[in-house]
């Protein structure tokens, strides 16, 4: 209880000083238009804030982070789980899995962007293949240390395949997938900001190429910080809870 009460004492304090130490490098430089201090930046959020802007395109990016997210979760930890029990299966993927994992993101985007066009369905399909091989790689390594002795046991106690799913197979794999979805979610929002700055109209990723176009320092750490706080939010208030519960059972 007492770790619990003093945590968010520690990330409040932790975070005014890296926002004392931003505000001695901006003293220092002494140059608002190459690094602004906190405060230019807030009023910057503040007027787009003010605006709507911030919101629209904070939303828009959001929301493709939210969509490709669920599909990469989805889909890497069905695929993880086959190729964690399936040995044959394994070593015949292993080559498929290799590639995707180190093809870099950016092959991705442009490919996606040519064959599907400039679309929404395009930048989520790009991320959720940049991602999906990753989550795969992580719930694999999970499935392949399933407890025999407890699959054995729901085996005498005849429970049907959803009940072994869901009481034996998940509660396993559960703090596999919150480290995925913790490490995804990082990784996610970044490709999500590459695929705005290269192919859409909206999004942080985009205010973000207008504001480099203009040399606009202040305008660019606006969105950048306006998201990483919405990301910080996200996995503080939500993936670290999720990450402790799965990891309670083993006593994590």
């Amino acid at each position: 209880m007492r770790q619990t009460t003093r945590d968010p004492v520690i990330f409040l304090l932790s975070m005014a000083g890296f926002v004392l130490f931003w505000a001695a490098l901006a003293w220092a430089k002494a140059d608002p238009r190459v690094l602004p201090g906190p405060w230019e930046v807030m009023v910057e959020v503040a007027d787009e804030a003010a605006s709507g802007a911030l919101a629209r395109h904070v939303g828009a990016t959001l929301l493709r982070v939210a969509l490709a997210f669920a599909l990469a979760m989805s889909l890497g930890t069905a695929l993880g789980l086959a190729l964690g029990r399936w040995r044959r299966l394994d070593r015949w993927a292993d080559p498929w899995v290799m590639i995707f994992l180190n093809l870099p993101a950016l092959v991705v985007i442009v490919l996606c962007y040519l064959w599907i066009g400039l679309n929404e369905l395009a930048a989520v399909v790009a991320v959720t293949v940049n991602k999906t091989a990753m989550v795969l790689v992580t719930v694999r390594e999970g499935a392949r240390t399933l407890d025999r002795a407890v699959a054995e046991m729901a085996q005498v106690y005849r429970l049907t395949p959803l009940a072994r799913l869901r009481h034996v197979v998940l509660p396993q794999l559960a703090p596999y997938m919150a480290a995925s979805a913790r490490n995804g979610l990082a990784v996610i929002w970044k490709i999500v900001l590459v695929v705005e700055f290269l192919g859409r109209s909206d999004g942080v990723g985009f205010q973000i190429h207008l504001r480099f176009q203009l040399f606009d320092i202040p305008g660019v750490m606006a969105y950048a910080l306006s998201f990483v706080a919405v990301m910080l939010v996200l996995d503080y208030g939500v993936i670290q809870p999720w990450e402790r519960r799965a990891g309670k059972w083993r006593g994590v």
